[in-house]
């Protein structure tokens, strides 16, 4: 990684690698924070999710789904994406969160009311009169999400990312517990509804505290329509990126009922799961650290191939356990009821390269705001997973996944080519930050494979529990080992810093 760096910079003067080092400094100490809040976010709601699996049917989960693909969909729409135009913008004041506060809380209010008055026709759509009230009560978190939303965004914008992280760990905490708690007294899906909301209020009440911002109502057309014109483009690519991914669920459900939906989710919400714990705390530093240094093309080609070669280091090894490991981990976390979604898991965990250069291309695009350009790439993917998942739930399940797979690698593949338009980055460079974490996982398959011929075909069966901590401590030391002690030049810098870590250098 020295060498390459070397390249990237080319040696120079001393403040200006003094402020890449500061600027390589913020991004690490904000993924940190990101990535352990994300990591402790995915862990309770996993180990929650667990023990609501055990407490609730599919059925209640699909219902849940079903409404959150709508509430979801327009939840992106209601922001506008004003929040990430704050966030890109070099200079920002007082006024202009309280012009996009009114913004966002005034699309809250004719979105409730909105959501409030099709309820009826939604439930006669679905065939299923519970989902009237379902949609009502979940539309209460429109009204609520404007006075998080701005706090999060000034705390973003000071990448003050701890902050955020903890006070997300405490809200979602609290919102799981109220959830179980729910369950064990047989509400439902309402346990599910309501904990959700109890959670979002919590994290008003605790984010308010740590900025600045009095929120109040204030308009200015000018600064409206500067945040807006960004703001408008980063929403359609998120509507469309939102759509291409919940789409299955909406054939699956439509077609097969919420039981299916239920077990699909399942599968793609665990095979996205290293996405949601490491990509995205990435993206969001990377993203306002591109975004500092938007005109500078070789700081943002640095900070893309960089971005690449860390989460090939760091994600792909989550992906291949779960790949291997997917029919014991669904058999003893959640039980039998769930089996069926093993084979779509297995699928869609093969993603994880996909993503892995995904996201740094969205990242880039969004800080060139390129964002017109990337709608089309967004727009034909979700085109392609639409069409996927209709002609391939006749093969069950795992033709959706394969629909999924499919239209992420045309995305991803789509975004690449923008990103050659508005960087001096080639293929050779990409695959060259992609090589270490590509020569360490294949080396992680192996270990596993061999490691499996000596242990009984049986074992994942009758002891899933045993052959999944045996294979996660096998392979998690056989990645470690190879990671601090195989010759790789690409990455001695991240290597260096663990062995200090470690006390294994100085």
């Amino acid at each position: 990684m020295q060498r390459w760096e070397a390249n990237c910079e080319r040696r120079p003067p001393l403040a200006t690698r003094s402020k890449r080092m500061d600027l390589s400094q913020s991004i690490r100490s904000g993924t940190k924070w990101l990535v352990a809040g994300n990591a402790g976010g995915q862990f309770l709601q996993f180990s929650f999710g667990v023990v609501l699996a055990r407490l609730l049917v599919p059925a209640d989960f699909g219902l849940l789904v079903t409404v959150q693909v709508f509430t979801g969909f327009v939840g992106l729409v209601a922001s506008g994406g004003t929040g990430e135009a704050l966030i890109r913008a070099k200079d920002v004041s007082d006024r202009d969160f309280h012009v996009v506060f009114t913004m966002q809380l005034t699309a809250g209010v004719l979105i409730y009311l909105s959501f409030f008055t099709i309820a009826p026709w939604f439930a006669q759509w679905f065939h299923d009169p519970l989902y009237k009230v379902l949609l009502r009560v979940s539309a209460i978190s429109f009204l609520a999400r404007p006075f998080s939303n701005i706090h999060a965004v000034w705390l973003r914008r000071e990448m003050r990312f701890k902050e955020i992280s903890l006070i997300s760990l405490i809200a979602m905490l609290f919102s799981n517990a109220t959830s179980v708690g729910m369950a064990l007294s047989g509400m439902g899906v309402w346990s599910l509804i309501l904990g959700g909301l109890c959670g979002a209020l919590l994290n008003i009440g605790l984010i308010s505290r740590r900025t600045p911002l009095r929120l109040r109502l204030a308009f200015d057309p000018r600064t409206a329509k500067g945040h807006s014109t960004y703001g408008f483009k980063f929403t359609a690519n998120e509507v469309v990126t939102y759509l291409r991914d919940q789409t299955s669920n909406l054939i699956i459900s439509r077609i097969s009922g919420p039981a299916s939906v239920g077990i699909y989710n399942k599968a793609q919400s665990l095979g996205q799961t290293p996405l949601s714990m490491f990509s995205g705390p990435v993206y969001q530093t990377v993203f306002r650290a591109m975004s500092a240094v938007q005109d500078d093309r070789d700081k943002t080609k640095y900070m893309f191939l960089k971005m690449i070669s860390l989460l090939g280091l760091y994600t792909l090894p989550f992906y291949v356990g779960i790949w291997w490991l997917a029919a014991p981990l669904i058999g003893f976390f959640y039980g039998q009821k769930w089996a069926a979604s093993t084979a779509p898991l297995e699928i869609i965990a093969l993603a994880g390269l996909i993503f892995c250069v995904g996201h740094p291309c969205g990242a880039v695009l969004a800080a060139q705001n390129r964002l017109g350009r990337e709608l089309i790439a967004q727009t034909i993917g979700l085109f392609v997973v639409a069409t996927g998942s209709y002609v391939g739930l006749r093969w069950g399940l795992s033709g959706v996944a394969v629909a999924f797979l499919v239209g992420h690698l045309y995305t991803t593949t789509h975004m690449y080519w923008l990103v050659r338009q508005c960087l001096p980055v080639s293929s050779a460079e990409v695959f060259k930050s992609l090589q270490p974490g590509l020569i360490l996982n294949t080396s992680l398959i192996l270990i596993l494979a061999a490691f499996s011929l000596l242990l009984s075909a049986e074992l994942p069966l009758t002891h899933p529990a045993i052959y999944m901590f045996a294979c996660a401590t096998v392979g998690g030391i056989t990645y470690l080992i190879a990671f601090l002690f195989l010759p790789l030049p690409m990455i001695e810098s991240e290597v260096l810093r663990f062995k200090k870590m470690l006390r294994l250098a100085s």
